[in-house]
């Protein structure tokens, strides 16, 4: 019987990356299920999870299909070929898509019935409200529609060199598909009807009760309708279908002399991509369900057949009709950090200390107002900030914009390669250049996703820096939707450490050892590598050990195997991650000091913390990156100290409160799934989100009622 391997010699456990991605999105439709949730809040859930899958597929799947086409065999860190793998997702998702079209059908559609909001199909309209859905039909949609012919796409006609193409249909749309028949040549054709993605997916019909809302798919109306595009022919049969194209097409950077003028080019090839998924009702005639298989070329492992209408994501135009704010959580706005000065410029509050901002519990008014200031402050001379995603109607893009036009030395750091940003982002490029913006389109190889904005102001002769560094984007939308770190300081080393950021990534010099800052690809993960093994010395020692973190995503396979050497030399572990998790936690062997919680609620965990015990010395630290090897070794990204008592602190009993959550929470098993972390019988409910709202508001109200009792003295002018 040949021995045993040691420890040292058996492979270290994995989970798959999109295996544990796919339970995730699990956790998300869990929510959904929630009989405890407001209706508009779960289907808010639903179609979140169905967004999910979007890019998912776009990326992942995407991904892995070209890494099949290319021969690639070798297995991942979990032991799947990219066949294996697909194989594997392909079964998961079909798994999932029915429990989301069950939940929809069963579920929500009839509930939200029975309070007023109906799904209503044409042929169940009386003549009144017909007659109104054929004027919304003829005055604002037929004007947009542009039917597309389908030549012969039986096998014979595809394999034939001479045969036309077939068009090309775009990704993410609501696509109608048609059999018509033409009396007068006895024939049968098929053509397709495209939906732009401008019009409402979701179209109101008139009601007489003030407390009802009745909508209609816009393709069902279509459909109804469709008659009209095609005089002279009748349709016979319709349906409606959406595709996914392969996104995971990126720019060839070695050969790219304009960079801008290459991500164009990925654009209009994600355009014409392969198809990853075809979403093909179940209840669409044999015949056509076929023409589309050809035209969108799409077998049998890309096509899923749902019970319902394609793309559920846009069910979430939804939660916000107006009116129903009883099928809606209470609105939980923010709040006024307790740190800002009243009266005060934001140069002025910072100068008094540093500021902590915990969003979106707490405003993210602060960062914009930091901008603006600075935009028409006549002692500031520069800004230079990295831009990753930014809102639609952007108050950051105007503030630079404002500064540049002021004559100051801006300088914006556009990330062109964010995925599915890359068209704003080229636009929010040209904008600012035109204002005298001084734009650098990222690093070369490498993503820039670092949170980072410095402010020079001259001050009593010197120049003094302020910077804003961060977990989140400079996005105002998302500002209140992510839970996410703020940190203000003009603090010299950091100043220090963020003009030498930037010189670097805008200058093509070296990421050199910061004071402070600890930056990916070169700092990162040797820090984080160090600042593990110091634990698993000091457990071996019999010392108190520990380590807590945040991540979105823990992915890189030497950061889990430095926690799985720590686990076993007595560290104590606690992960708090929402999404991927590829270490396999409840292992005897490797993890069984590692215990891993994933938090999904009303706002998107997306802050990232990690505390090192460090021998009752605490390390903290915030950063802009999860722990994959995407972010620590292929992206520009930071890791910030942080060493004010207060605010060490506050931030480690942020971390602390995520592991006293009994209501959102969920432990993550060894083979990946999850399972709701129950309250103990006796035991107080404890949701970490209510808690931050509730200290958030705690702390603004004590604030305001401090002031109100302070009296400030009117002092004579001289």
């Amino acid at each position: 019987m040949p021995a045993r391997k040691s420890h040292a010699r058996q492979q270290a456990p994995f989970i798959n990356r999109e295996l544990s991605w796919l339970e995730f999105n699990q956790r998300v439709l869990n929510e959904a299920h929630r009989d405890d949730l407001p209706l508009l809040e779960r289907l808010k859930f639903l179609a979140i999870t169905a967004s999910n899958l979007d890019e998912f597929f776009q990326v992942r799947v995407g991904g892995l299909i070209l890494m099949r086409r290319s021969g690639r065999k070798r297995p991942d860190a979990s032991g799947l070929t990219p066949t294996a793998n697909l194989a594997a997702i392909r079964q998961r998702v079909l798994r999932m898509m029915d429990d989301q079209y069950a939940l929809l059908n069963n579920q929500l559609l009839p509930r939200l019935a029975d309070h007023g909001i109906r799904m209503v199909h044409p042929a169940a309209l009386d003549a009144t409200r017909a007659a109104h859905m054929a004027a919304v039909f003829e005055d604002t949609i037929f004007p947009l529609l542009t039917p597309l012919a389908v030549d012969d796409v039986s096998d014979d006609a595809v394999s034939s060199s001479d045969a036309p193409p077939p068009p090309v249909v775009p990704g993410l749309h609501i696509i109608v598909a048609c059999r018509l028949f033409d009396p007068e040549l006895q024939t049968t054709r098929h053509a397709l009807v495209p939906i732009p993605d401008t019009l409402p997916r979701c179209l109101p019909v008139p009601v007489d009760a003030p407390d009802a809302h009745e909508f209609m798919l816009i393709e069902d109306l279509v459909i109804a309708r469709v008659a009209s595009l095609f005089p002279g022919e009748k349709p016979t049969a319709a349906t409606a279908f959406r595709v996914a194209r392969n996104g995971d097409i990126a720019v060839q950077e070695e050969d790219a002399i304009d960079l801008a003028g290459e991500m164009e080019d990925v654009l209009t090839a994600r355009r014409f991509a392969d198809t990853v998924r075809l979403e093909l009702p179940k209840n669409a005639p044999r015949d056509l369900a076929a023409t589309i298989r050809r035209i969108t070329g799409a077998g049998t492992a890309e096509t899923l057949r749902p019970q319902g209408p394609p793309g559920l994501a846009d069910f979430m135009s939804l939660a916000f009709i107006p009116g129903f704010d009883h099928l809606r959580d209470a609105d939980w706005p923010p709040q006024n950090s307790p740190s800002l000065i009243p009266g005060a410029t934001m140069f002025e509050t910072i100068a008094q200390g540093d500021v902590l901002l915990h969003h979106p519990y707490e405003s993210f008014e602060p960062v914009l107002r930091l901008l603006e200031e600075a935009a028409t402050d006549p002692d500031v001379v520069a800004i230079k900030q990295v831009l990753y995603r930014t809102a639609k109607k952007s108050r950051v893009i105007d503030a630079l914009i404002r500064a540049a036009e002021n004559g100051k030395h801006v300088t914006a750091l556009v990330e062109l390669k964010a995925r599915f940003d890359e068209a704003r982002n080229l636009s929010r490029a040209d904008e600012l250049q035109r204002a005298g913006v001084q734009i650098v389109y990222g690093v070369k190889n490498l993503k820039t996703h670092a949170k980072i904005c410095l402010v020079v102001r001259r001050e009593d002769g010197r120049l003094r820096r302020y910077v804003h560094l961060g977990t989140g984007n400079y996005n105002e939308s998302t500002a209140r939707l992510y839970t996410d770190i703020s940190y203000l300081t003009c603090k010299p080393d950091y100043g220090n450490d963020a003009s030498l950021f930037f010189n670097a990534v805008t200058g093509r010099s070296k990421l050199v050892r910061f004071q402070r800052l600890a930056p990916a690809p070169t700092a990162m993960k040797p820090r984080l590598l160090e600042l593990i093994h110091g634990e698993a010395e000091r457990a071996k020692q019999g010392l108190p050990a520990r380590i807590t973190a945040k991540v979105n995503s823990l992915q890189d396979p030497d950061i889990i195997k430095a926690l799985y050497k720590a686990s076993r030399a007595g560290v104590d572990i606690r992960l708090n991650i929402r999404g991927i998790c590829c270490l396999k936690p409840g292992d005897a062997r490797y993890s069984k000091n590692i215990h891993v919680v994933s938090i999904i609620d009303r706002f998107l965990e997306h802050a990232r913390l990690f505390h090192f015990h460090h021998g009752g010395d605490p390390q903290v630290f915030f950063s802009s990156a999860d722990w994959m090897t995407r972010n620590l070794d292929k992206r520009v990204e930071l890791m910030v100290p942080v060493e004010e008592p207060a605010v060490q602190r506050r931030l480690i009993r942020i971390l602390d409160a995520f592991f006293r959550d009994n209501t959102q929470a969920s432990l993550v098993l060894p083979d990946g799934t999850s399972t709701r972390i129950e309250r103990l019988k006796g035991t107080k409910a404890f949701r970490a989100q209510e808690h931050f709202h509730n200290e958030s508001k705690r702390a603004a109200k004590a604030r305001e009622h401090e002031r109100a009792m302070t009296f400030d003295p009117h002092v004579p002018a001289d």
